[in-house]
């Protein structure tokens, strides 16, 4: 319940917020909204204010936004319709979504560094997590657990430890540690094989060090999300890029993971027992990819929508409207594709991980 609750609230927190930039950017302009939905399906109740129908729907998962004359066969031309408004006011429309995602994202990184803080590794050698399906996960490590010796060398700091397992990819090596519990100390010893990084040939175990919480001010928290904000749009579209260019130039199979719903189902459950904190980090990272991926210029994207606006102002005549169905076909099915490809991807990691 716990579990349905939070991907409840994460999915249509974002959503919501990407619909409401939508509709403050129409009341601005003196666009007309008929209505605001939280979710999708069968209205189960609602409410009528300022003009606008409020609508709690029956699958609650996302929401939208509809203006009037929205749609181009329907619109007459009138001065508070969607596509009675010039190309550039509807491309400001188009992009207050995206932008509400970012803003969402921002302000999300900024009350982590000023309330919580920025994570800074402690040089200690106790283990704060562990990451499953790695060694160190199937050896029956756990965190909290801290490390004596590798290999019979006894190790005071984390650096040393990670110089000895790094040192010895796909080589045994045997780990004594201390495992604090209810029932006491307890001295162990384990042996386990380090995994080979094809980055950089380290032996890896999948474990990272314990995280110790330093608040930021004010002004250097606005720094940070701003930093955070911007390097992970960048490193995404890196990411994004490398496997375009794998794909399209070099003619080779594309190496990109995707999570689709299921993916990121299971997320938001792991991220859910590690507390608040990593909630409103998650809710950032979708946030901010929601409204990246919304910028790409695919038709039925709000990217799509600015690109079409765009000709429309270029060329300075209303888009062919046979053209415009034929790009929401293409848009659609495209986006089809991208969603049965994670999903796709979600499934082998189940399988995957149901094995081990």
């Amino acid at each position: 319940m716990l579990t349905t609750i939070a991907v409840l609230f994460v999915f249509t927190t974002v959503v919501v917020i990407h619909e409401l930039g939508h509709l403050l950017v129409c009341r601005w302009l003196g666009v007309r909204v008929e209505r605001f939905a939280v979710g999708f399906g069968k209205e189960i109740f609602g409410f009528d204010w300022k003009g606008i129908r409020w609508s709690f729907c029956l699958l609650p998962l996302g929401g939208y936004v509809k203006p009037a004359g929205e749609d181009a066969d329907d619109n007459t031309g009138a001065p508070d319709e969607f596509f009675g408004q010039n190309w550039y006011r509807r491309i400001a429309i188009a992009l207050a979504g995206p932008v509400m995602n970012y803003i969402l994202a921002f302000a999300c990184f900024f009350w982590i560094m000023f309330y919580w803080g920025e994570p800074k590794p402690l040089n200690e050698p106790v283990i704060g997590e562990v990451v499953a399906g790695y060694p160190a996960q199937v050896a029956g490590f756990k965190k909290g657990d801290k490390i004596l010796a590798v290999n019979g060398i006894r190790v005071e700091t984390w650096d040393e430890t990670a110089a000895l397992i790094h040192g010895s990819p796909e080589i045994a090596i045997d780990i004594k540690y201390l495992r604090t519990d209810a029932t006491g100390e307890e001295e162990k010893i384990t042996a386990l094989v380090p995994k080979k990084d094809p980055r950089d040939n380290r032996g890896l175990i999948g474990i990272s060090p314990s995280i110790k919480m330093n608040p930021l001010g004010f002004k250097a928290s606005l720094v940070s999300a701003k930093d955070q904000t911007i390097g992970l749009s960048v490193l995404t579209l890196r990411y994004l890029g490398g496997a375009f260019k794998n794909a399209v130039i070099q003619r080779s199979k594309p190496d990109i993971e995707l999570a689709g719903p299921i993916g990121i189902v299971q997320v938001i459950a792991n991220v859910m027992k590690e507390g608040a904190h990593a909630m409103v980090s998650l809710i950032a990272i979708i946030s901010l990819n929601l409204g990246l991926f919304n910028l790409f210029p695919i038709p039925l994207l709000d990217g799509g929508h600015v690109f079409l606006y765009l000709l429309e102002g270029i060329n300075r005549k209303p888009l062919n409207k046979k053209a415009v169905r034929i790009a929401n076909i293409a848009g659609a099915t495209f986006l089809i594709m991208i969603f049965l490809f994670a999903t796709t991807q979600d499934i082998t990691r189940l399988k995957s991980s149901f094995w081990k």
